[in-house]
């Protein structure tokens, strides 16, 4: 048994085509949107804060990080009894 939104999506494709949807969406006589003005800025800056925010956790937070334990640790003295 089909779901009614399949089955909705199933009657409006047979309705237009796919050719028809994709003219609509190509012919670009839409003015901009949101998106279209500041897509690229908003993904810019929000990689950058991020990129900056894991460099400062990173660095200045003191974790010590997965560092080899050689010069550390010293080997204590065996006994044989």
């Amino acid at each position: 048994m089909m779901f009614p939104l399949t089955r909705n999506i199933l009657r409006s494709l047979k309705n237009q085509s796919i050719q028809q949807i994709r003219a609509k969406h190509s012919l670009g006589n839409h003015p901009p949107d949101f998106h279209d003005k500041y897509g690229n800025a908003i993904l810019a800056s929000g990689t950058t804060f991020c990129v900056v925010i894991w460099i400062f956790t990173t660095t200045q937070i003191g974790i010590e990080w997965n560092l080899s334990p050689v010069g550390r640790v010293t080997p204590q003295k065996w006994n044989d009894q």
